[in-house]
């Protein structure tokens, strides 16, 4: 965490007051708030307050008139880095990973930049201590695009060393756009979870208007003191700051770019709800937590391609895509169907040992390949049906399997088996409405 430049130092320095403390900034416009850590990403001059709403602000010193202390607050324990645990309160391990929820407005250029430790990442969001005890490590400081199964399988032994340390629970805040992807990864890696292991992403920064950070973060603290043991996110359960959902690894997905409540669960009921007044509902059994010792089955095989199929895409391009792969994932058209000039190499990929396991990017529903003549047609040339999984989670289901075997039976029992709640045994048409 970097000092404040001289300017923002000494203003802060004449009214007695550091970071953490509450203070009533005067100028053009009076703000209150609490003074929050500087940042390299914020212009030198700034000083950054959180106010009562959430949100924070930028203040240029030019335009402070007067700071006057009106409270002093975790100022020495932030100056040393997160405040020393509280008896009564459950400790929560947070992984930093970066993307969104991390992030922070650089006032120079109004660019979004991630942090660059944890421990800002926690500050931006002060209430989370009032909720936990907390200990933080930035694992990564990153978009989530540019996060891989390696960094993946990072994130699982980090996750169970921090409970295995005897943390209730762990928050893994992560970029929004491919957190569905880590949660199934994580799901199928870790084993007698001892409590949960919560993702939670923001849909806008915690330095912007209408931030959905604070909520997410706090929300899933409340997860700590409950009998959960698997991974789960959890999310804005709508617009309003009235509840988050808990939602399973295995069947969520972001649905919308922007809006705060994008992830919703697939094929699936969201597991329980936790409302802004802190209670937890649940509505689906979950996976209770474990006595452990938690178990890492880490081990992932990168060389997986996910195809979407689309009108007019050919056999040389689909050839091109899945070139040295040991398995593809096809996002086929409704209950997994491609088309005619296909066969012959996706008949030609699985004779080569490669196994092509089949998906719907309809999404909701499952895959039925004995419907057709050409699902017919696909399970003889060697397809493998992916039953109700997300593209994305047969795709990283796929790394998992290719990782523990290369043999054909082994591969298709494990595809078969419901391993992280990823497979329903039966879906009729209206159980999953969305």
């Amino acid at each position: 965490m970097a000092e404040y430049p001289a300017r923002v130092k000494d203003a802060l320095a004449a009214a007695g007051a550091s970071v953490g403390d509450r203070v009533r900034v005067a100028g053009a416009r009076a703000y209150e708030g609490v003074v929050m850590p500087h940042t390299e990403f914020s212009g030198a001059d700034i000083l950054v307050v959180k106010l009562d709403n959430g949100y924070n602000v930028g203040i240029p010193v030019a335009q402070i008139t007067a700071i006057e202390l009106r409270e002093k607050k975790r100022a020495a324990a932030i100056a040393r880095g997160l405040p020393p645990p509280t008896p009564g309160k459950p400790t929560i391990g947070v992984l930093g990973t970066g993307g969104t929820i991390a992030s922070f407005v650089d006032y120079r250029t109004g660019a979004v930049h991630p942090a660059a430790t944890a421990e800002e990442l926690v500050f931006s969001v002060p209430e989370l201590l009032d909720v936990a005890n907390v200990r933080a490590r930035m694992i990564y400081s990153v978009y989530s695009e540019n996060l891989a199964p390696k960094n993946w399988e990072v994130l699982a032994a980090e996750a169970a060393k921090e409970l295995q340390a005897g943390a209730e629970a762990v928050i893994i805040p992560h970029g929004t756009d491919t957190l569905h992807y880590t949660s199934a990864a994580l799901a199928f890696m870790l084993r007698d979870l001892t409590g949960p292991v919560i993702l939670v992403g923001s849909q806008r920064s915690s330095d912007r208007p209408s931030s959905d950070a604070a909520f997410n973060l706090i929300c899933a603290a409340r997860l700590a003191g409950e009998n959960l043991g698997e991974v789960v996110s959890c999310m804005h359960h709508e617009t309003g700051d009235t509840a988050c959902d808990v939602l399973r690894a295995t069947k969520v997905r972001k649905m919308h770019s922007s809006r705060r409540d994008a992830f919703k669960p697939i094929n699936a009921k969201r597991l329980g709800t936790v409302h802004a007044d802190g209670r937890v509902t649940w509505e689906e059994s979950a996976t209770p937590r474990s006595k452990g010792p938690v178990r890492v089955e880490e081990g992932l095989d990168p060389d997986v391609a996910l195809v979407y199929f689309h009108p007019g895409l050919t056999p040389k391009r689909f050839e091109g895509i899945t070139h040295g792969c040991h398995g593809v994932v096809i996002a086929g058209t409704g209950l997994g169907h491609v088309s005619d000039d296909l066969m012959p190499v996706i008949r030609k990929t699985a004779a080569d040992g490669v196994t092509v396991l089949m998906t719907t990017q309809c999404l909701n529903g499952r895959v039925g390949l004995r419907v057709y003549d050409k699902g017919r047609d696909l399970l003889a040339a060697g397809v493998v049906p992916g039953e109700d999984m997300l593209p994305e989670v047969a795709l990283v289901k796929l790394m998992w399997v290719l990782a523990r075997t290369k043999d054909p039976v082994e591969i298709r029992e494990l595809l078969a088996t419901n391993l992280a709640g990823e497979i329903n045994p039966a879906i009729t048409l209206d159980e999953y409405v969305f």
